[in-house]
């Protein structure tokens, strides 16, 4: 049996940590081994683009960037790997994560970065979840669950409407 897949989560600084906490909570509820370590893009670039050569031979299955302002770390990486990576935009600065967002999700062709909302730490992680689910049964089994949770959520806020509704 080999080593379980894993999952690297880079931020561009580390004001960004708390901003994040939902990626975190994520990647521990499904169990997902993972790395954080700071790496900045504009920086530290050779940090970068040693970390991003060397991830697949580690045994990153993907990798999730998180930065804000320019937002360079997410493309800096998918440049240098064929990791699937995912790019989370951070709120700072006067535009508010604005830039990060264009930043991250305005690739040019041949280095796709998968783009979530900015600040949307949770859905960066449940992204490289659905990932790693395709091939380890357990965890496909758990986002089913995860899933299936949130359905059912909805159906009982739909199920309080309607009572409100009808008194």
């Amino acid at each position: 049996m080999g080593k379980p897949a894993k999952v690297a989560v880079l931020l561009g600084s580390d004001s960004d940590y708390e901003k994040l906490s939902p990626l975190f909570e994520v990647l521990k509820e499904f169990e997902v081994v993972f790395s954080a370590q700071v790496i900045s893009a504009h920086r530290t670039p050779e940090a970068a683009h040693a970390f991003a050569e060397n991830a697949e031979r580690e045994g990153y299955e993907a990798i999730i960037c998180a930065a804000g302002l320019a937002a360079h770390l997410a493309g800096v990486i998918a440049s240098k790997t064929i990791l699937p990576v995912i790019g989370i935009p951070v709120a700072g600065g006067p535009l508010q994560g604005m830039d990060a967002l264009l930043a991250t999700v305005q690739m040019p062709p041949g280095v796709p970065v998968a783009t979530v909302g900015i600040g949307a730490g949770a859905n960066a992680a449940l992204l490289a979840v659905q990932i790693l689910a395709r091939s380890d049964k357990k965890m496909a089994d758990k986002l089913h669950a995860y899933k299936d949770n949130m359905a059912g959520k909805v159906a009982e806020k739909n199920k309080n409407l309607q009572a409100k509704i009808e008194s």
